[in-house]
């Protein structure tokens, strides 16, 4: 955000940044949806976001230091990757399905990755956190028993379909 801040209070300046009603949704599906280019997330939302409103929320995004946009060339579309920042808020995506879990009413289709965050709790949001560190950031893939969480998140959702 530009400008000045109504205060420097550590929740003020994160409400400041993914308060508004789209930046968060633009994370998730970049996050848990694996959709890197401009028009797999403005077809593939589930909630519809306009395209203008998607335009500026990746640049806005971008902007503070919550994606890279990977500039696209000829013949070649722009793809947006996490940062470290936006990876860093996987414990945060988890707390706020576990409260919707319990406060709102869900979908069985749309619930079941909150449900497996929620039961895997921190060891698997550590997991999924590398796992996007490997995607996102090119970092080295990390050692492990079994199906990726990515994985584990996909089959619950195709479980739940």
């Amino acid at each position: 955000m530009n400008g000045a801040h109504r205060s420097g209070c550590p929740i003020n300046l994160t409400l400041e940044m993914l308060g508004d009603r789209w930046s968060l949704i633009v994370i998730r599906d970049l996050m848990f949806g694996n959709r890197r280019h401009y028009r797999e997330l403005l077809t593939q939302s589930e909630e519809g976001i306009a395209s203008n409103i998607l335009a500026d929320r990746l640049k806005r995004l971008v902007s503070a230091g919550l994606l890279t946009r990977e500039g696209a060339g000829p013949g070649r579309r722009a793809a947006y990757s996490l940062t470290e920042a936006s990876i860093q808020l996987v414990p945060v995506f988890a707390q706020l399905g576990d409260w919707g879990l319990h406060h709102r009413p869900t979908t069985k289709r749309l619930r079941v990755r909150a449900e497996l965050l929620s039961a895997g709790g921190p060891e698997l949001w550590r997991e999924f956190m590398a796992e996007l560190r490997t995607i996102h950031l090119g970092e080295s893939v990390p050692d492990r028993s079994g199906p990726s969480v990515m994985k584990r998140l996909a089959e619950a959702y195709a479980a739940a379909i």
